[in-house]
C-alpha cells in the first residue's frame, strides 16, 4: 500500500545535536535522548539507559555522557541553529530570560553541592536548601496554547567559593561569580543568534541588576530588562547650580526615594 502521508524530515534535532559527538558516541546519545523522554520515576542516567534498552552498555552510556558533559557547548550551539532560529524567524528580536535555579540534592558526597538561599520554601519554609545552583539562559517564545514559555538554551553550574576548595584536585573549578556566568551565557547567545539578524533583549531579575553584569551585557549591544535592587539608593535629580559655583556638577539631589513608599501609591 503507498502512503499518502509526507516524508518526515531527513534530519531530525536529536540527529544535529549528536553530530558532536564521535560517531558511535553519537548514535548511542540519541538512544539516550529517546530514552530521557520515555523515562518514568527519577530522572536519572540509570533511567535513561534502562528506557533507551541499553542496559548491556551501560558503561558505555556513562561515557558518552560525561563526553556531553565536555562538548555541552557544541551540542547547545546544534540546538540553536536547527530548533531556535526557525521559532524566531518572525519575531521582531529575541528575548532571553536568565535567572539562578537551585536543585535539591541529597547525601553529603554530592559534588559541587552546597547550602544555598532557597526562592521557594514552600509549606515547610525553609530558608535554605543543600543541593546545586545552575545559572540558566532560555530563550522566552509564545506557544498558541501555554502562553510565554522559557526555553532552555545553556547553563552553568556555580559552586560558592567555600565549596570550591572541597572538590578534589583533578576536577576542582576555577571560581566564577554567577554575574560572570550571566555575561559569559550571553556572550555566547549572541554569537550563536547574530546570524538571525534581530535585536537582542535579556530579561532577568534584580540580583542581575549590578555594574559587573550590565556594564560588559551593554558593551555587546544587548538590551537589559530587570528591575531595581530593593535596597537601591535613589535620590532626586541635582538643583540647578547657583551663580559662581565651583567645583563638578552634582550627580545626585539631596532627598532620598523610597522604593516602599512609591510602591505603595496608587498613582504610581
Amino acid at each position: 500500500m503507498i502512503s499518502s502521508q509526507t516524508t518526515p524530515p531527513a534530519v531530525h534535532w536529536f540527529s544535529r545535536l549528536v553530530t558532536a559527538l564521535d560517531r558511535r558516541s553519537g548514535t548511542r546519545l540519541a538512544r539516550l535522548f529517546v530514552g530521557a523522554v520515555v523515562a518514568r520515576g527519577r530522572r536519572t542516567v540509570t533511567g535513561w539507559i534502562r528506557a533507551a534498552g541499553l542496559g548491556d552498555q551501560f558503561r558505555s552510556c556513562y561515557t558518552t555522557v560525561a563526553a556531553v558533559g565536555r562538548r555541552t557547548d557544541a551540542c547547545a550551539t546544534r540546538l540553536v541553529s536547527a530548533v531556535v532560529q526557525p521559532l524566531v524567524a518572525a519575531d521582531e528580536y529575541l528575548t532571553l530570560a536568565l535567572d539562578d535555579t537551585p536543585t535539591e540534592r541529597y547525601g553529603p558526597q554530592v559534588q559541587g553541592a552546597g547550602v544555598h538561599h532557597n526562592p521557594t520554601p514552600g509549606p515547610a519554609g525553609s530558608a535554605y536548601v543543600y543541593g546545586h545552583v545552575w545559572v540558566v539562559l532560555g530563550l522566552l517564545v509564545t506557544h498558541p496554547t501555554w502562553g510565554i514559555t522559557a526555553l532552555p538554551l545553556l547553563a552553568r553550574l556555580y559552586v560558592r567559593a567555600k565549596d570550591v576548595a572541597g572538590i578534589p584536585a583533578v576536577d576542582r573549578p576555577v571560581f566564577r561569580t554567577k554575574h560572570a556566568m550571566a555575561v559569559e551565557l550571553v556572550r555566547w547567545a549572541a554569537s550563536c543568534l547574530a546570524a538571525c539578524g534581530k535585536a537582542l533583549w535579556v530579561v532577568a531579575d534584580g540580583a542581575y541588576a549590578t555594574a559587573p553584569f550590565l556594564k560588559p551585557v551593554k558593551a555587546l549591544g544587548v538590551r537589559v530588562v530587570s528591575r531595581l535592587r530593593k535596597d537601591a539608593a535613589l535620590w532626586t535629580e541635582p538643583g540647578p547650580r547657583r551663580p559662581g559655583q565651583r567645583g563638578r556638577q552634582r550627580s545626585y539631589g539631596d532627598r532620598r526615594i523610597s522604593l516602599a513608599k512609591r510602591a505603595g501609591q496608587k498613582g504610581g
